[in-house]
C-alpha cells in the first residue's frame, strides 16, 4: 500500500477521544496516556483494564452511548466497540478528525502502527493494512535488541493470510510459560505466538505488561487467581479455550512460570486434545529456579546441594527425603508456610535448616526474607510476607546475598534487594 503517509503525532495536552469500554479501549487509552493525551472515554460499561486506569485519575469515563458531540473539540479519535464503528468514523470523517478504527482498517483514516520503544528510540512498523505482519517486524526487531548476536527465532514477516472472520475449525491454542512476570524473560517463541493471537486467556502471575503489545482486535480474558479466591473455576478456563479455538480463533493460554510445573497445563492440554483442538505448549521459565536465583540463590551447587524438589506448600512435605543438602522449593507457600516449616523442622533437616521466602520474584516489589525453619513463620508473620512468594528450604539458602548481609547478627532476618 503506497497511499499511507507516515506521521507521528504530539497528542500531549489535547483531547483526545476513546469509545468503547473493553480491553481493546483500554489498551488504546492506556497507550494515549503515555504520550500525554487528554482522553476521554465514552461507554455504557467498562472493563476492569479501563476502570482501573479510570481510577488513577488519567483518564475521564462517560458511562453512557456514544454521541456525536462527543467529538467536540477533540483531534483524534479512537473507535473500539464492534458495534458503533462505523457510525463514529462517519463523524469524524463529517468534521475532517483523523479516526482510527479497531474493528475494521477500511473505516479508518488513520492506522496505529507496532510500537517498539528501547533506549530512547521509538520504531513505528506499518505492513499495508496487515498488523501481525508489523508485529512480527517489530518483535524481531526487539529481540535482536535484547541479544544483538541472537537469531530471533525464525520469527517470519510474510504475511499471516489471516482473514476477518476466523474460520470454523482451524482455531489452535498454545499453552505459553510466560515465566516468573517480568517481560524480557519471554522466550522468543512465545512472543510470535502472543503476537499471531486472536484470544490471550492469562494468568495473575503472568508477564501482564507484555498485553499492551498484542493486536490491537485481540480479546483479553483475565481468569487471574488470588489466593483462597478462584472467580474462574478450571472446568470454566477449560472449556474457554476449547470454545474460542473451535470457533477458528488462535488462542494462547498465558500462564505464569512453565505450564507443566504446578500450572495444571497438562489437565488443559488434555482437555483440547479431547474435544479436537490442537495444542502446542511452550515451555517457560519456572518460578521453581528463576525466583530464588532472582534472590542469589542457586538450587543447586557443588559441595552444598546436588538435588532439590519442588513442590506446592499445600501438600504434605513432612515425607520428603534428605536433610540440608537437599533443597526443597515451595510454590504457593504462604498460606501453609508455618505449618510446612513445622513439618520439615520435624525432620532430619531440624529446626536451624535456613530458609528464603522470596516475594514477587522479579518484580518491582521483589523481598527477600530469611530465617531458619524454626523462626520463618514468625519472621514471615512480623513482616507481612505476601503472595505471590516462592519459599527455598536448605543450606543453598547460606550462598544468598540477603542472608550474607543478616551473617553475624543474632538471629537471620530480612533484606530487601534491588528490585528488577
Amino acid at each position: 500500500m503506497t497511499d499511507l503517509y507516515p506521521l507521528g503525532l504530539k497528542v500531549a495536552g489535547r483531547e483526545v477521544l476513546v469509545v468503547g469500554g473493553g480491553p481493546v479501549a483500554a489498551r488504546r487509552a492506556a497507550g494515549l496516556v503515555d504520550a500525554g493525551a487528554l482522553v476521554t472515554v465514552v461507554a455504557p460499561e467498562a472493563g476492569p483494564d479501563l476502570r482501573a486506569l479510570v481510577g488513577t485519575g488519567a483518564v475521564t469515563w462517560r458511562s453512557r452511548e456514544y454521541r456525536e458531540a462527543d467529538l467536540d473539540g477533540v483531534w483524534l479519535v479512537h473507535a473500539a466497540t464492534g458495534v458503533v464503528d462505523e457510525r463514529v468514523s462517519a463523524d469524524a470523517e463529517a468534521r475532517r478528525l483523523w479516526c482510527v478504527v479497531a474493528s475494521d482498517r477500511d473505516l479508518a483514516s488513520a492506522w496505529t502502527p507496532a510500537v517498539l520503544r528501547e533506549d530512547g528510540l521509538t520504531i513505528a512498523v506499518q505492513a499495508g493494512g496487515d498488523p501481525r505482519r508489523a508485529r512480527a517486524v517489530r518483535d524481531a526487531l526487539r529481540d535482536r535488541g535484547l541479544a544483538a548476536s541472537c537469531d530471533p527465532g525464525g520469527v517470519s514477516t510474510a504475511r499471516s493470510g489471516k482473514s476477518a472472520s476466523p474460520s470454523s475449525g482451524s482455531g489452535r491454542v498454545a499453552l505459553v510459560g510466560g515465566g516468573p512476570g517480568d517481560p524480557s524473560l519471554l522466550t522468543v517463541r512465545a512472543r510470535r505466538l502472543l503476537a499471531e493471537a486472536d484470544v490471550v486467556v492469562a494468568d495473575r502471575l503472568g508477564p501482564r505488561a507484555a498485553l499492551p503489545e498484542l493486536a490491537p482486535d485481540a480479546l483479553v480474558i483475565d481468569v487471574g487467581k488470588l489466593p483462597g479466591h478462584h472467580p474462574v473455576p478450571q472446568h470454566e478456563i477449560n472449556a474457554l479455550l476449547v470454545e474460542h479455538a473451535l470457533a477458528g480463533r488462535r488462542v494462547v493460554r498465558l500462564k505464569g512460570g512453565d505450564p507443566y510445573v504446578l500450572g495444571r497445563g497438562g489437565e488443559e492440554a488434555a482437555h483440547c486434545r479431547e474435544h479436537g483442538v490442537p495444542v502446542e505448549v511452550v515451555p517457560g521459565v519456572t518460578s521453581a529456579v528463576s525466583v530464588p536465583a532472582a534472590a542469589g540463590i542457586p538450587v543447586t551447587h557443588r559441595g552444598v546441594a546436588d538435588g532439590f524438589t519442588v513442590l506446592t506448600g499445600h501438600e504434605a512435605v513432612a515425607a520428603l527425603p534428605g536433610g540440608t543438602d537437599h533443597t526443597v522449593v515451595l510454590l504457593m507457600s504462604v498460606s501453609a508456610l508455618a505449618d510446612s516449616a513445622a513439618a520439615l523442622a520435624a525432620t532430619d533437616r531440624g529446626a536451624d535448616c535456613p530458609v528464603a521466602v522470596v516475594e514477587d520474584g522479579w518484580g518491582p516489589r521483589q523481598r527477600v526474607t530469611v530465617g531458619t525453619l524454626g523462626t520463618i513463620a514468625a519472621r514471615a508473620r512480623e513482616v507481612g510476607v505476601r503472595a505471590p512468594a516462592v519459599t527455598v528450604i536448605g543450606d543453598v539458602v547460606r550462598l544468598s546475598p540477603a542472608w550474607l548481609h543478616v551473617v553475624g547478627t543474632s538471629r537471620p532476618g530480612r533484606a530487601e534487594l534491588p528490585a528488577r
